[in-house]
């Protein structure tokens, strides 16, 4: 086992006048499971194929453990890579394509066959060691090539958005299967996906980037509680956070008809403010510091239910997302379309950024 760290690490391909990975300082502990998430184009798997070895490394190191392994080649890094697609062979049955890089890397026979029996029944896939790949189910071809990397006995498991290939049902029962092996395992993981529910299910750890750089790292409760700038608020949870740059007077926001007080001290005349949709209650009309909310839709899933509404006399108020406010609901009490509801933040819950940098304050 080991720990891994980006060094200033930066990759820039031939042609882009912008990085790709622009100066990732990241460190992993020995053991520990870290996702990298982020938008499509952020430079979340190209910095685990720098990793790898799969892209070179323009500027900055990459070590594994106390070892410089910028330009070690992939084979010589001791890491395990399980890719979106797979990647088996077909013509191979399930015990030959687990074996594989073990009988390449001449090991005796009786101890790949033993390897390759030990982490079918830890996979479940002792059944299926004489099968062809086309024999199996999408969720059971991925446990083969999680099966390949573990028989390995790598010092780190990569992994590339493994489960978006699986259907909705299946990719939650994967990512349970996958975070439960890691600590049993106990191996060293970096996971990239655009997915932030599994990075909040799966992850000792997040890392998120957005543009090659990165915005963030942190538990999933850190993540949630305290986003560090405006992106991270925006991106982490789901329904994503109300937010909205409003005017600021006194250190009040003025969101919609009321005056919210703020706890943190505010420069300038606007200022950003996020809330989550469980932040917000609904309360009386009139109620100090709340403001109305006009009902365009409810979404009832048993036993959650989420209003999706415009804000009344928003005036110019930029709420991202056209002013609509989103609010966890009781699923019991549900107000009609079209109904104008009085909601106000939780002492103590509003998320105060710069309206100018988008920073935490």
């Amino acid at each position: 086992m080991a720990t891994v760290t980006f060094d200033h690490a930066t990759r820039l391909y031939p042609g882009s006048e912008k990085p790709a990975v622009d100066q990732l300082n990241l460190h992993i502990e020995d053991g520990e499971f870290l996702v990298l998430v982020g938008p499509s184009g952020c430079g979340k798997s190209t910095s685990l194929r720098m990793l790898a070895g799969l892209e070179d490394v323009n500027a900055g190191a990459i070590y594994i453990g106390d070892r410089n392994v910028t330009d070690v080649q992939p084979k010589d890094r001791d890491i395990a890579m399980v890719f979106q697609n797979y990647a088996l062979y077909p013509h191979m049955s399930v015990a030959d394509n687990m074996g594989f890089a073990l009988k390449i890397a001449g090991t005796p026979k009786a101890e790949i066959r033993q390897r390759v029996e030990e982490a079918a029944k830890i996979l479940d896939l002792t059944e299926y060691l004489d099968r062809k790949p086309k024999a199996l189910s999408g969720g059971q071809r991925q446990r083969v090539a999680m099966g390949r990397a573990i028989v390995r006995q790598p010092q780190v498991f990569l992994m590339d958005e493994p489960l978006s290939n699986l259907d909705a049902k299946l990719r939650v029962q994967t990512r349970t299967q996958i975070a439960s092996l890691q600590r049993r395992l106990g191996v060293t993981t970096v996971y990239v996906t655009h997915d932030q529910t599994e990075a909040l299910t799966m992850g000792d750890r997040i890392a998120v980037l957005k543009g090659g750089i990165l915005q963030q790292v942190g538990t999933p409760r850190e993540m949630y509680d305290a986003p560090a700038n405006v992106f991270v608020a925006g991106f982490i949870g789901s329904p994503a956070m109300n937010i909205g740059t409003f005017a600021v007077a006194d250190g009040k926001a003025k969101i919609g008809s009321a005056d919210v007080a703020l706890d943190a001290a505010v420069d300038g005349d606007k200022v950003t403010v996020g809330f989550r949709p469980e932040d917000l209650e609904v309360v009386a009309a009139g109620t100090a510091g709340a403001f109305n909310v006009e009902v365009d839709l409810v979404e009832e899933l048993g036993s959650d239910a989420f209003l999706y509404g415009t804000l009344v006399d928003g005036g110019d108020s930029m709420l991202a997302g056209a002013d609509q406010v989103v609010v966890r609901i009781d699923p019991r009490n549900v107000p009609d379309k079209g109904e104008t509801v009085s909601v106000a933040i939780k002492p103590g819950l509003a998320h105060v950024f710069d309206a100018t940098s988008g920073e935490r304050l």
